[in-house]
């Protein structure tokens, strides 16, 4: 088990976000959350991450484990320098006076500057031609679409093992959504282990091995994707039918 989410409940002063809830990612694989806007799913990637939202949050009890030891009140920045987990944030947050390459160079301010940072840039870059197309340009000036994948090209620059993904479709056209989930999925097959919040729950399910449904802060539904596309709560609440 690679990440254990133990009992965990999270507040914003007074207000309960999450309500003891308990999850868990095995080292490669996909897993989900989904839910409706308010659930708690973003709140959960920040309590991951200790990157806390604009509002201010705590954790008021339970436990979060990386390969079975709390990082709970570990310092914000080594969960992506000593445990390689890294976020792609819901809305981006690049920097846009900053060029592509110097976008991606932030995220490597944790590695030595080597032969696999290197190997990392071209990997990038096949990946996402579209980003070697733009390295030089400011990345305020790209599409929405072309900033989703400087999002989720940053994220690789740091040289996780372990990606959380918030959104990563939101805003996109449908070729490039597909584009997009088509890039993680090979991601996946290279070793690296997704975490992914994504509103098209059908989208999400039809890429992930198992999943999670929440609903104001707690997990109500869980198990393989396809035993909860087959769930007709779920279904009816989430998928459309």
């Amino acid at each position: 088990m690679l990440l254990e989410i133990k009992d965990l409940y999270v507040k914003y002063g007074n207000i309960e976000a999450l309500h003891g809830i308990s999850f868990h990612v095995n080292k490669g694989e996909i897993v989900t959350l989904i839910g409706s806007n308010g659930a708690g799913k973003t709140t959960t990637l920040h309590a991951i991450t200790r990157v806390p939202p604009p509002e201010g949050s705590t954790v008021s009890g339970g436990d979060i484990l990386y390969k079975g030891k709390s990082i709970l009140k570990v310092p914000a920045h080594t969960i992506v320098s000593d445990y390689n987990i890294a976020l792609a944030p819901e809305g981006r947050h690049i920097f846009g006076n900053l060029t592509v390459e110097e976008n991606l160079k932030l995220a490597t301010y944790s590695r030595p500057d080597d032969e696999n940072q290197q190997k990392d840039y071209e990997r990038v870059y096949d990946l996402f031609p579209k980003m070697a197309e733009r390295r030089y340009q400011r990345s305020e000036t790209l599409s929405g679409g072309e900033q989703q994948m400087l999002s989720v090209s940053r994220a690789i620059m740091t040289a996780c093992n372990f990606i959380l993904l918030d959104e990563p479709s939101m805003g996109l056209s449908p070729l490039l959504m597909y584009d997009m989930f088509r890039v993680l999925k090979q991601l996946n097959e290279e070793g690296m282990t997704i975490l992914l919040i994504e509103q098209n729950a059908n989208l999400a399910l039809k890429f992930a091995h198992r999943g999670y449904v929440m609903d104001t802060g707690e997990i109500v539904a869980q198990g393989p994707s396809a035993e909860l596309m087959n769930n007709p709560e779920v279904k009816k609440a989430y998928l459309g039918g």
